[in-house]
């Protein structure tokens, strides 16, 4: 039967309902001696068989209708065309199907536009990381062939050994980063949240800083209370602080000043990271969040522009956000805001 035709099946029942009828009225012209019994019973299984053939005409129309409205629907799905149009009637079994397979065809699309942007991204990392390696894997190659290529003196194989150090240093320092924001992104990492001391998280992060502030001259001062606790990740927190504070250090000319305060608001805690650098222009501080962005005017200065993208990734997280308030040659204030909870 699952493999019977539609129209057969609906043959076989009006062949069914004829004989059966047939059969009954011949029972019954037979039992009363009656003809007109034979013959009212032949009338009514001619007019049962017209609108039963009547109906399945009707029904082979709307049911191959709807069969080639499916096949559109599918090929527009395939395709991702235009939205299938949903059925008027709601009520009938064609309807329902219209609507799950406009369902269907949102889920599709909105696949399709995931994976479009996924892949978009892809692109756009692979080509960043391939533009931030490329120019320590050519300063590498540059050492090392002076190196093979003639006798150098002990100074300058000292010098040229430096240099090879501090571009596998900036290798080194790129692949961790780009290891910390992968694993954020897919979530290999869940942040988990405790109340600790802020000031501990911040301690933390200050330790990193300290040798190179001391090296430049550059005071740090900072003011937090030591009872104040808040729901965040210790670990990751200090390394989102650490990563503004070092951006602090690098941009703040020998003899500048940083200041870090908290305050207390109703819903977060407001963290300002504030320098005495070289400052934003206004049209930029929206894409210094981006991965992989530096300015022009800062190329000489060591890293490779991932450090706010990850503090800002780390932040957001855990329900917070990060704001920046710049203005060139007064420098910058970096606002980390923490939910209590």
């Amino acid at each position: 039967m699952r493999r019977m035709p539609v129209k057969t099946t609906f043959l076989l029942v009006e062949a069914g309902a004829a004989i059966s009828m047939l059969a009954l009225s011949f029972l019954l012209s037979a039992m009363t001696g009656q003809g007109w019994v034979l013959l009212a019973g032949g009338l009514l299984t001619a007019c049962a068989l017209v609108w039963l053939f009547l109906l399945t005409l009707l029904f082979a129309k709307r049911l191959s209708q709807f069969t080639n409205d499916l096949c559109q629907t599918m090929d527009s799905m395939i395709t991702g065309g235009q939205e299938p149009a949903r059925a008027e009637d709601r009520e009938t079994i064609f309807a329902r199907i219209s609507y799950r397979l406009s369902r269907l065809y949102n889920i599709l699309q909105e696949n399709r536009r995931r994976v479009d942007q996924e892949r978009r991204e892809l692109q756009t990392l692979v080509s960043d990381i391939s533009h931030q390696v490329k120019t320590p894997v050519a300063n590498l190659k540059m050492v090392t062939d002076t190196l093979l290529a003639k006798p150098v003196t002990e100074q300058e194989r000292r010098d040229f050994l430096q240099g090879i150090r501090s571009q596998t240093d900036k290798l080194e320092f790129l692949v961790q980063s780009m290891g910390k924001a992968s694993r954020l992104e897919t979530g290999a990492i869940t942040l988990e949240k405790k109340d600790v001391p802020l000031l501990d998280t911040l301690a933390q992060a200050m330790s990193g800083i300290v040798y190179g502030a001391e090296q430049k001259g550059i005071s740090v001062e900072v003011q937090c209370p030591d009872d104040l606790r808040v729901s965040h990740d210790s670990k990751w927190t200090a390394e989102a602080l650490f990563n503004l504070l070092d951006n602090a250090v690098k941009y703040t000319p020998a003899g500048g000043k940083i200041s870090v305060s908290v305050e207390r608001w109703e819903m977060y805690v407001k963290l300002d990271v504030t320098d005495t650098g070289k400052g934003i222009p206004e049209s930029r501080q929206a894409a210094i969040f981006r991965r992989f962005y530096r300015e022009e005017e800062v190329h000489d200065q060591p890293g490779v522009g991932i450090g706010l993208y990850l503090a800002r990734e780390i932040i957001t997280r855990q329900g917070g956000y990060i704001k920046v308030a710049s203005e060139v040659g007064r420098g910058s204030t970096f606002s980390v805001f923490l939910p209590w909870r």
